[in-house]
């Protein structure tokens, strides 16, 4: 981790606001309190200047509302004035637990509506807030990333359209295709890689976790994953492997073409604790289908990794697959909406990121570099040093 003298020797950009819109309460209040903490301590004669107002404070969470009308229709509001403000905005696009009267009817809210209530506050503040930076972990359309034939583009026309309105920065973990980016070059654009809290978490959910290459590989469930596994294999001095899903390209369901088998590409998994990881678990399906591969061909325990845990099929089919021993673990983040029904499982273990984006968010702040937070190699070394004697 970086040293706070590494960043907190620049200057705020400007007083320190954070906006996490109902989606994204927890962990924004997580987030916060971890800021108001380190502050504290940190607060010191060097950083009673104007430059520093409102350096420390005992919240940074500045109130918001996004209310309804009757016909669903609805409008932002920012309680406090933010003028002068370094703004951090959090959205999870994910969060389907909440609701909203449609003409009254009981309607939950879509990543497009959380999409409309972001620029809703974007809005409110535009013009005031010296600085306006979105933080939005599941990016919105991001699977909607790339044309083929007649279709929208959607992720670069959003992208282009939080831009237009005055966004300086966009933070996102895990991008579908990071090449997304190319849509708003002149922009603060960053997607975030969670392999470190992920190492973290195999250690949390084993305790007695060894890792080395002769009894882990780190696996890739399709070829689009690849410099995920790529990064987590070479950080750990680990082989890897992927699979290679084969299509029916003759068929569309559900948008897309059928996979009709997944193919492994790699050396001898007997024996060896497979960690499969990707970027997000829609339905399952594909996950559990690689994990079963895996156990056919001799694999010891099986650890499904991904960031964002979506479940949109339900836990049915993960209850089912553990039981008849498919996987031993279960990792995802908290970076989206996590059901109680996810979090009271014995083989799930919940990733946290609120302290690494505090870290991020206190960096940024201090316009200063996040380079090490983005590529934490020394940190995981270490971590590796102290857990695995």
């Amino acid at each position: 981790m970086q040293t706070q003298e590494n960043y907190t020797d620049f200057l705020p950009v400007g007083p320190l606001a954070l906006i996490p819109l109902e989606s994204c309460k927890t962990i924004g209040e997580k987030i916060n309190q971890y800021l108001v903490d380190w502050r504290k301590k940190r607060d010191s004669e060097e950083k009673k200047g104007h430059a520093y107002r409102e350096y420390s404070k005992d919240n940074y969470i500045v109130k918001a509302k996004v209310p309804r009308f009757g016909s669903g229709e609805a409008k932002g509001t920012i309680m406090e004035s933010v003028r002068g403000d370094d703004l951090y905005i959090l959205v999870d696009v994910c969060n389907y637990s909440l609701t909203y009267s449609l003409s009254g009817q009981l309607n939950h809210m879509s990543p497009d509506d959380h999409f409309q209530d972001l620029k809703r506050i974007i809005a409110a503040a535009e013009g005031k807030a010296k600085r306006i930076n979105v933080i939005m972990p599941f990016l919105y359309e991001g699977r909607q990333h790339k044309r083929n034939g007649r279709e929208s583009l959607d992720c670069a026309l959003a992208l282009q359209e939080l831009t237009n309105m005055g966004v300086d920065n966009i933070l996102t973990f895990d991008a579908h295709d990071p090449r997304v980016q190319n849509a708003i070059p002149l922009h603060g654009f960053e997607t975030i890689q969670p392999v470190y809290q992920f190492i973290k978490g195999l250690f949390k959910a084993e305790p007695n976790l060894h890792i080395d290459k002769d009894t882990m590989m780190i696996i890739s469930p399709d070829e689009g994953g690849m410099s995920r596994a790529v990064y987590m294999a070479n950080v750990l001095g680990l082989d890897m492997g992927m699979f290679y899903k084969r299509r029916d390209y003759s068929k569309i369901i559900d948008g897309r073409n059928p996979i009709v088998a997944h193919e492994f590409l790699g050396s001898n998994v007997e024996g060896k604790d497979m960690v499969i990881i990707d970027d997000m678990i829609s339905s399952g399906d594909s996950m559990l289908e690689v994990a079963s591969a895996l156990k056919q061909l001799k694999a010891r325990r099986i650890f499904l990794c991904s960031t964002f845990g979506l479940f949109t099929n339900g836990m049915d089919k993960f209850d089912m697959a553990y039981e008849n021993g498919v996987f031993d673990y279960l990792l995802t983040t908290n970076l989206v909406y996590q059901t109680p029904e996810l979090l009271s499982r014995p083989y799930y273990t919940s990733c946290d990121l609120s302290k690494y984006l505090a870290y991020i968010i206190d960096t940024l702040n201090h316009d200063g570099s996040i380079s090490q937070l983005l590529n934490p190699v020394d940190r995981i070394h270490r971590f590796m040093e102290k857990n695995n004697k």
